[in-house]
C-alpha cells in the first residue's frame, strides 16, 4: 500500500500539479484508509469493503463534507491504480457519495463591502498599516481572489498601468484578473510610502510577507469596529465580489473565469444570491406581477 501511496502522490505533483495543501489532505484520507485496510491487499477489496469502509466513517460522525473528501481521495486513488496497470477493477465504481447540504455562502451587501473597506484608512500619509490594510481590502473587494492568492503577490505580478494582476490559483494555474482604478489607487500610495523596499506586496508590520492568519487578523479588527455580524472573514469579500457581479448583470462564465473556478457547477451557487435581484426586476417589469 505504501509504494502506492508514494507513486500516487508524485502522479498528483507532477502530472496533476495539484497544490501542496490538496496532496497533503489525499494522503492523509489515504493513510487513514490504509489503517482500515490492515494486512489485507489492494486487489482484495471490493464493494461490500468500501461499504463496510464508509459505514465506520459514518459511526465517527464525520460530515458529510469529510466523508465526501474521503472518498473522492480513494476514487482518484483507483482511478489511478487501474489507468497505470496496478489493478484490473475499480472497486468504487458503483460506491455513491453521500449528498451534501448545500451552504449558500455568506456576502456582504453593496452598502456593507462599502463601509468595511473605507473604515480602514491611513490616520496620516506616513501611517503604512492603515495604507496597507486599505490596500488590502481594496485589492480583495476588486478582484474577489482567494486569501492566498492575495498574500502571494509580488509588486511585479501587478500590472499598474493596464490594471491587472497575475494570479496563481490552485492547481499552480495562473489566471489575469482586472484590478479596478480605486484599489489601484490605494496599492500605489501604500508602496509609495512603505520604508521598506522588496518585491513582496504586502508585508507584516516587522517587514516579511504578512500571512493567511495575518491578513484574517486585519479584517477582524475592522469587522469589530463596525459591529458587523459573525461570520465575515476575507472569504466573504470574495463571495461578495462574485454576487454584486451578478446581480449587476456579469455573465455566469465570467464570474467563474474571474474567481478561477475549474467547473461553472462551482460558481453557480452564487445564482442562488441573486434571487432577491431578480424578483425585483420582475416585479417592476411584469404586468400582471
Amino acid at each position: 500500500m505504501d509504494k502506492y501511496i508514494e507513486k500516487f502522490i508524485r502522479y498528483l505533483e507532477i502530472e496533476k500539479n495539484y497544490s501542496p495543501h490538496t496532496i497533503l489532505n489525499y494522503k492523509l484520507d489515504l493513510l487513514n484508509f490504509k489503517a482500515f485496510l490492515g494486512e489485507q491487499g489492494l486487489e482484495k477489496v471490493d464493494y461490500l469493503f468500501l461499504r463496510k469502509y464508509l459505514a465506520l466513517l459514518k459511526e465517527k460522525d464525520l460530515g458529510a463534507r469529510t466523508v465526501g473528501r474521503r472518498l473522492s481521495a480513494l476514487r482518484s486513488f483507483f482511478k489511478f491504480l487501474v489507468r497505470d496497470g496496478y489493478l484490473k477493477a475499480n472497486p468504487i465504481l458503483m460506491l455513491s457519495s453521500p449528498k451534501l447540504d448545500q451552504h449558500l455562502p455568506q456576502f456582504l451587501t453593496e452598502e456593507e463591502a462599502a463601509r468595511l473597506i473605507e473604515s480602514a484608512f491611513a490616520k496620516t500619509e506616513k501611517d503604512e498599516l492603515g495604507l496597507r490594510d486599505r490596500a488590502i481590502l481594496e485589492a480583495f473587494y476588486s478582484t474577489g481572489m482567494r486569501i492566498s492568492e492575495l498574500v502571494s503577490l509580488n509588486i511585479d505580478d501587478v500590472d499598474f498601468i493596464g490594471g491587472v494582476a497575475k494570479v496563481l490559483g490552485k492547481g499552480k494555474k495562473e489566471r489575469i484578473v482586472p484590478v479596478g482604478d480605486i484599489a489601484v489607487a490605494a496599492i500605489r500610495k501604500y508602496l509609495d510610502n512603505r520604508k521598506k523596499k522588496t518585491d513582496v506586496l504586502f508585508l507584516n508590520k516587522n517587514g516579511a510577507r504578512i500571512t493567511t492568519r495575518g491578513v484574517r487578523f486585519v479584517m477582524r479588527k475592522y469587522i469589530n469596529s463596525l459591529g458587523m455580524r459573525d461570520g465575515v472573514s476575507p472569504h466573504t469579500l470574495r463571495h461578495s465580489f462574485a454576487t454584486h457581479l451578478l446581480n449587476r448583470g456579469a455573465d455566469l462564465r465570467t464570474v467563474q473565469e474571474l474567481l478561477g473556478h475549474a467547473n461553472l457547477s462551482t460558481t453557480q451557487i452564487y445564482t442562488h444570491l441573486t434571487t432577491e435581484k431578480l424578483k425585483n426586476v420582475y416585479d417592476k417589469s411584469h404586468p400582471r406581477a
